[in-house]
């Protein structure tokens, strides 16, 4: 990879962080001259930087306005997660088939470490472990393609999955859900594994709407 390639991506990254982070809030405009100088990078850099999340869905182009970060309704929050149902559906289902001893043995980690931020109350450290969780299993499951689905929607929706896991009592249904994923997986089940993963998600479809109007 050439240095200009690799300054690219880190850019990319860079932006990306910024929005998945909050930094940048929806439908905040995003301005060419204030990135280039914030991330110490040419206009035209920062053009194509733009270009590229405007094609993952996290910013849109308004004519004649240049680019804003893009804000996601609950009714398209709501299919993404659809969507996550089916992919995170195979995706737990091929970890299941593919899972080794010491990954078995690390998701019995993360979800040991679930329970105990759920009986302290640390929402924010079960909010991590749920995303770790969730990461694990793409990598274990060997799935590129459909990982890179998933990590695109998870921006996409970010922020409606940030509402929801600060819902109260949220992380107390969900805790069940992820440690039945756990024990199919570890069980070597994939179609429970499977329905483990389908279950969870209708749970946050379920939950997305109640969660968004608390905000």
């Amino acid at each position: 990879m050439s240095s200009d390639e690799e300054n690219g991506r880190s850019l990319v990254a860079g932006i990306r962080a910024a929005i998945l982070g909050g930094e940048f809030v929806p439908n905040q405009r995003l301005v060419e001259a204030d990135l280039s100088e914030r991330f110490t990078a040419s206009r035209a850099s920062v053009r194509a930087a733009l270009l590229e999340l405007a094609n993952e869905g996290l910013i849109e182009r308004v004519q004649n306005r240049g680019a804003r970060v893009r804000a996601v309704s609950l009714e398209e929050a709501i299919e993404i997660s659809e969507v996550r149902m089916v992919v995170e559906g195979l995706c737990t289902a091929k970890a299941a088939e593919r899972v080794t001893k010491d990954e078995e043995a690390e998701l019995a980690g993360i979800g040991e470490s679930m329970r105990q931020a759920v009986a302290s109350g640390d929402v924010l450290g079960y909010s991590g472990l749920n995303e770790r969780l969730h990461r694990r299993i793409r990598e274990i499951s060997g799935q590129g393609t459909a990982s890179s689905v998933l990590e695109r929607l998870r921006g996409q929706n970010v922020r409606h999955q940030f509402r929801l896991a600060m819902y109260p009592g949220r992380s107390s249904v969900s805790l069940p859900e992820h440690l039945a994923i756990i024990d199919a997986i570890r069980a070597h089940d994939p179609e429970a594994a499977e329905q483990a993963a389908r279950a969870h998600l209708r749970s946050v479809i379920e939950a997305l709407p109640a969660a968004d109007a608390r905000r």
